[in-house]
């Protein structure tokens, strides 16, 4: 399906567009450049004004964080169905973190950081195809939701998400430079695993009664679009409070901001530039 890029409204987990707040003002990824190639071709685009990159090999400066820091946990939610759309997500044919390579350098600085405290990066999402972007953009035009999609913003309706910012028109994650991440206590009991077919509490429910997320409890799930997501949010214990600022304090010493709305979103300003469409794949081994 073809899509016009300038009415791509894609979810905003780190939004780059002028006039939203896809991003915190100031310290946003440097704008997103449309690149156009010829149609007819293997690199043809998928959609306009996004580079559509070899099958294969990645990018320039593009990187699987598994090669440059296995230890880094990963948990790629859009290759799968534990997700706001419910189902995998386009360009999403494997569930691995693919990165600008500063960007991972910096990751493996983080889990330096925090390996002596028994603590891990979790990786919730990294690059995004573009194509994934467009997906999500038709899902929120979509005003049929379903229960388990509304566990995602259970106090708002669909239509009001691009107004209040959790929607915006191009997606950071796109350029390599975005990423959605949480933090492990590798000491705690992380075996509970998602279940498809059971019916989980919303996403600002306590965490025994939401889907399970294997990591440090935030005050709420992971893509929740409500104000307890908010970073400084109130609402939350004490403890959540405290493990929302060691993430954020941690990701800023090596340089990544954190957008407010979303306690588990960050982006390296200056770091990416260009979005591209290539499929995630499974790396060479």
């Amino acid at each position: 399906m073809d899509f016009d890029e300038d009415v791509i409204k894609a979810r905003a987990i780190g939004a780059v567009s002028p006039g939203s707040k896809g991003e915190c003002r100031g310290s946003e990824l440097s704008p997103v450049r449309s690149v156009r190639r010829p149609i007819g071709s293997a690199a043809a685009l998928l959609i306009a004004g996004v580079i559509a990159a070899p099958a294969v090999a990645l990018p320039a400066d593009f990187v699987y964080l598994h090669n440059i820091d296995p230890t880094i946990i990963q948990d790629i939610r859009y290759a799968g169905s534990n997700n706001f759309v419910g189902r995998p997500l386009r360009g999403y044919e494997a569930g691995e973190c693919i990165v600008m390579s500063e960007v991972a350098r910096r990751l493996k600085a983080i889990q330096d950081e925090l390996r002596p405290r028994k603590l891990s990066l979790k990786m919730l999402d990294c690059y995004r195809p573009s194509r994934a972007v467009a997906e999500m953009m038709a899902w929120a035009q979509n005003g049929v939701e379903t229960a388990a999609e509304r566990r995602y913003n259970p106090a708002l309706a669909r239509a009001d998400l691009f107004r209040l910012g959790y929607i915006a028109s191009h997606s950071g994650h796109s350029t390599g430079a975005a990423l959605d991440v949480t933090l492990v206590d590798l000491a705690a009991d992380n075996s509970a695993v998602f279940d498809p077919s059971k019916a989980y509490a919303d996403c600002i429910a306590p965490a025994a009664q939401r889907a399970p997320e294997g990591s440090i409890d935030m005050g709420t799930g992971y893509d929740c679009s409500d104000v307890k997501a908010h970073t400084a949010a109130n609402g939350i214990t004490p403890a959540q409070r405290r493990w929302r600022n060691e993430l954020v304090a941690i990701m800023a010493r090596q340089g990544f901001v954190n957008y407010a709305k979303e306690w588990w979103h960050f982006s390296l300003p200056g770091a990416g530039a260009i979005a591209y469409d290539f499929p995630i794949q499974p790396r060479h081994k």
